[in-house]
């Protein structure tokens, strides 16, 4: 159903340095940039860009929306400690399994505030 998934930028040069040091951690390769200045990022079939807002408003996270990647505990856990490294924010609860659910789950701020979830489903 899904073609990508863009979020905006206030600073690109940070955000490249957050989302090649997090997409590494899982096998993604650093972004390629074209030349109206977005990061674009291709890994297993998908594509995640970021951008500067194209109206010249400043970039901000979507109040109650989540980006989710799919990876293993072992991949979430390197991303999850290369996003702090790198300017992301930890939020919700520390990386791990939850309770009550099949889910091992991590979860991030990037330097801009967007939300984003590393996310293995246990037993899969």
């Amino acid at each position: 159903m899904f073609s990508h998934v863009m979020v905006g930028s206030n600073d690109i040069a940070r955000s490249k340095q957050f989302y090649d040091a997090t997409f590494a951690a899982f096998g993604g390769k650093p972004a390629i940039q074209d030349d109206k200045g977005r990061l674009i990022y291709q890994h297993n079939g998908g594509m995640f860009l970021v951008t500067p807002p194209i109206n010249g408003e400043p970039a901000c996270g979507a109040n109650g929306g989540t980006i989710g990647f799919s990876m293993t505990p072992e991949q979430a856990d390197a991303w999850h400690a290369a996003g702090v490294a790198n300017g992301g924010v930890a939020c919700e609860d520390p990386p791990g399994p939850r309770a009550g659910s099949p889910f091992y789950l991590a979860y991030l701020r990037d330097p801009d505030g967007n939300k984003l979830c590393a996310l293995h489903v246990i037993g899969s």
